[in-house]
């Protein structure tokens, strides 16, 4: 009696595995090369001056802390973008989004980076709930 010996999975079936393999392979690197991208530019932005300044001006303010409660901090995707030339001038146009124990808002950052230092043009929370604007800028600089 002549014994028949079958083929392996992979012998059976590389005609279909190939090229799914290959298609599935290009999405998980589109899609991966794409996360890393998005996480790469948002790691940038969060650890650039106007964003920093922005946050610790709103967890030092007592208005913010009584409108969305303690303690405050980031809620969901910030956007906007920020950008910089030669490193001494720049712009930036940002929304961050909070929230505190009792509310959400955003932080609006508007400003213009000259001669090295970051010049906020706008720079206040905006509360979820009642549309209130608290001004975070320095009150003694306003108009100036």
């Amino acid at each position: 009696m002549e014994e028949v010996k079958q083929k392996s999975w992979f012998g059976r079936n590389w005609l279909w595995l190939l090229p799914v393999g290959g298609c599935l392979t290009v999405i998980l690197l589109f899609v991966f090369g794409i996360g890393a991208i998005i996480f790469g530019v948002t790691n940038a932005i969060k650890n650039s001056g106007p964003y920093e300044y922005a946050l610790q001006e709103a967890k030092l303010s007592d208005i913010v802390a009584y409108h969305l409660g303690d303690p405050i901090e980031t809620n969901g995707i910030m956007q906007g973008n920020i950008s910089l030339k030669n490193g001494d001038s720049g712009h930036v146009d940002i929304r961050i989004p909070i929230k505190g124990s009792d509310g959400q808002g955003t932080i609006y950052v508007v400003g213009e980076k000259i001669d090295g230092e970051w010049v906020y043009e706008e720079l206040y929370v905006r509360i979820k709930e009642t549309q209130e604007e608290i001004n975070l800028i320095d009150k003694n600089l306003e108009g100036i």
